[in-house]
């Protein structure tokens, strides 16, 4: 068997019962139907870690990597901040992998409000924020992202990617229907698997199809929630969150929009999709928010009416109920970092402008930025894996960050490497990477079909 095709295999074993790039829908996942064999015949894959399949693909990436003489670039302490420049062993890298878009987790006003909080409250709460783990810094945060963003109220928890999963995995039922577009993100794919609802995705940004399959299904169904981004973080792009509105009113359904990666990023202020398309926040039904992206720092927060943030106050395990409250230092960064987008949009805009830039040069250097368009994240389209493995080595070498996004990331043919633009970034800079990009794809090695 070629080293192609058993890799093929393995990541075919790593897909199973999980959701494919592209496909039109998705059922509920259920139990495999498995054969009883003698406890003799069990094989070594079933409860051997070396012998699971995300292991060995893992084993073919370190030989392959071994293989190359390429140099280990994952897991890699830093000094100081991890900003438009990174400290690694001892040398300076130009960093296009960091999401501290706005550089706000190392400003000195931040990095004071959160030793000042320590100070105060300690470096933990002590309890979850229902019974004495609450403290001012919480319904400070919640009170000020609920007028920055146009909503009734919000609830502030301690973890991005939790706090996706576990709202949509209690809001929506066995009873209920969820529809996402179908490149969204992970954390809302898990809540999706947690809850039971039936699910089906939809081709990325197409409304029509969307509408198509509220028109066949809503009345099926009690609650039908509708999942999107406001800036997808593979490809850069922003959907048409008006139309979405439009749809998901005509078909009584719910709109939830993830804003980890457009929140202090798009519009003219900063203030992500309803800045950007100047509507009330009061038109979308849920909004959710990282932290660990512009706010520099790490915890969730989800935005909406009233009764949506109490039901996720009281009730939902993972947000608030049966989970630890934000860290003292945790939620004066992030208070304090809300305060800065607030008061300076011109940090949004000078990294608005970065982006512009860098799609600017890469183009006109031939290379393809695919569909990313006024955000901070932009993809340098690869035609293989090999090849987008080799080329962020040689960036590493010439000390710039950038890492590929590959299968099963992405679809085999869309194969890329991921650029986050931060504020801080030079001209300089951009036009020093877009150069090493160029100059090592004309001497690249043509690619062996590895992975």
């Amino acid at each position: 068997m070629s080293i192609r095709t058993s890799i093929d295999k393995l990541r075919e074993n790593l897909l199973a019962n999980k959701k494919t790039e592209g496909k039109a829908s998705e059922s509920p996942d259920s139990a495999p139907s498995v054969p009883a064999v003698p406890l003799s015949d069990i094989p070594s894959s079933s409860y051997q870690f070396e012998h699971f399949p995300e292991y060995k693909e893992y084993a073919t990436m370190i030989w392959y990597c071994d293989k190359q003489k390429f140099p280990q670039n994952l897991f890699q302490p830093h000094l100081g901040s991890s900003d438009a420049t990174v400290q690694i062993n001892g040398s300076t890298y130009i960093n296009f992998s960091t999401y501290n878009y706005l550089a706000l987790g190392s400003h000195e006003r931040v990095k004071n409000a959160a030793i000042e909080a320590v100070k105060t409250y300690g470096v933990g709460t002590g309890s979850g924020r229902s019974i004495t783990g609450e403290i001012s810094l919480h319904s400070d945060f919640e009170r000020e992202i609920s007028e920055a963003l146009g909503t009734e109220d919000a609830v502030l928890s301690v973890g991005g990617y939790s706090t996706n999963t576990f709202t949509i995995g209690y809001l929506c039922r066995n009873q209920d229907l969820i529809l996402y577009d179908e490149l969204i993100h992970n954390s809302a794919l898990a809540g999706c698997k947690m809850t039971g609802a039936r699910r089906f995705s939809f081709p990325h940004n197409d409304y029509d199809a969307l509408a198509k399959l509220l028109e066949i299904h809503r009345g099926k169904f009690e609650r039908v929630l509708i999942l999107v981004e406001g800036v997808y973080s593979m490809d850069g792009d922003i959907p048409d969150v008006p139309k979405l509105i439009e749809i998901k009113n005509k078909y009584k359904a719910t709109l939830m929009v993830d804003e980890a990666h457009s929140m202090g990023v798009i519009g003219p202020n900063g203030l992500g999709v309803c800045d950007y398309f100047g509507i009330k926040g009061s038109e979308i039904d849920i909004l959710y928010g990282s932290l660990s992206k512009s706010f520099g720092t790490c915890g969730g927060y989800v935005a909406g009416p009233k009764p949506l943030i109490a039901i996720l106050k009281h009730y939902a395990p993972g947000v608030l109920l049966y989970g630890a409250s934000p860290t003292p230092a945790n939620a004066a960064a992030a208070l304090e970092s809300l305060r800065m987008m607030r008061e300076h949009p011109e940090l949004a805009q000078r990294l608005q402008q970065n982006a512009a830039y860098f799609i600017e040069r890469a183009q006109a250097a031939g290379l393809d930025t695919y569909h990313s368009k006024d955000s901070g994240v932009v993809p340098i389209m690869m035609r293989d894996s090999e090849l987008a493995l080799w080329l962020s080595m040689k960036l590493w070498e010439s000390r710039i960050c950038s890492y590929p996004m590959m299968h099963p990331i992405v679809p085999r043919d869309k194969t890329r490497l991921r650029f986050f633009l931060n504020v801080n970034h030079t001209r300089e800079q951009i036009d020093h990477t877009i150069d090493v990009i160029t100059s090592s794809l004309r001497v690249a090695p043509k690619s062996k079909g590895l992975f």
